[in-house]
C-alpha cells in the first residue's frame, strides 16, 4: 500500500514538474531585440486582499527579480485593486522594494484580468529589446498567448522568464498544472 501511494505521489508531482518546465519554454519569440533598449520583466498580479502582498504575489516579485538579465532592466507591475482598495501593482511594488530590489519600477494600476494585464502592459514595454513574463508558468503562458494575440511583433521579443525552478511551490503544482491547462485548452478553441 506504502509502496503504490509513493508511486502515486512520483506520478502526480513529476507530471506536475513537466508541465510547469514545458510551459515555462512555450510561446516565445524568435526574434529578440537588438537596439540596447534592455529587458522589461512583466510582473501579473494576483487577487489580493489587505494591504500587504501575499504568498503568490511576493513569489511572483522574487521569481521576477531573479529573472532580470544583468544590466538595463525594468519590474513592469501589473494589477489594479481586485481584491481590496490597493492595486496590485502598488502591493507588488512596495514588497518588491522592501525585499532590497533598488531598480527600476513601472505600474500598471488599472488592469483587473490577464487580458488586461497584458493590454495595460504594452505600452510600458514597447521599446523593450526582451520582454519576460512572470507568473506561474502556465498563467505565464496564457500571458504570452494574448500578447501574441494583442501584438504579435512584441510577442517576438519574448524570452524565458526564471518562474519555472525544481521542486519550488511543489505543493500547488499539480492544482496549478490542471487549472493551467483547462484555461489554456479554452484559449486554443
Amino acid at each position: 500500500m506504502l509502496r503504490r501511494l509513493l508511486m502515486l505521489f512520483v506520478l502526480v508531482f513529476g507530471w506536475a514538474e513537466w508541465e510547469h518546465w514545458r510551459s515555462s519554454r512555450r510561446g516565445m519569440g524568435d526574434r529578440p531585440g537588438t537596439a540596447g533598449t534592455g529587458e522589461a520583466v512583466v510582473v501579473l498580479g494576483y487577487r489580493n486582499g489587505g494591504s500587504r502582498a501575499n504568498f503568490v504575489n511576493r513569489w511572483r516579485v522574487r521569481a521576477a527579480v531573479r529573472s532580470q538579465a544583468p544590466g538595463r532592466s525594468r519590474l513592469v507591475l501589473c494589477g489594479g485593486a481586485v481584491g481590496d482598495a490597493e492595486a496590485e501593482a502598488v502591493l507588488l511594488a512596495r514588497y518588491a522594494r522592501e525585499y532590497g530590489y533598488r531598480g527600476s519600477l513601472v505600474l500598471e494600476t488599472e488592469s483587473r484580468s490577464t487580458w488586461e494585464n497584458v493590454v495595460g502592459a504594452v505600452p510600458l514595454i514597447e521599446d523593450a529589446d526582451r520582454i519576460k513574463i512572470v507568473s506561474n508558468s502556465l498563467h505565464a503562458e496564457k500571458a504570452r498567448h494574448y500578447l501574441r494575440k494583442q501584438r504579435p511583433d512584441l510577442a517576438e521579443r519574448l524570452v524565458p522568464a526564471e518562474e519555472y525552478r525544481f521542486g519550488e511551490l511543489l505543493a500547488v503544482k499539480p492544482v496549478l498544472a490542471v487549472l493551467g491547462l483547462q484555461r489554456l485548452r479554452r484559449l486554443r478553441r
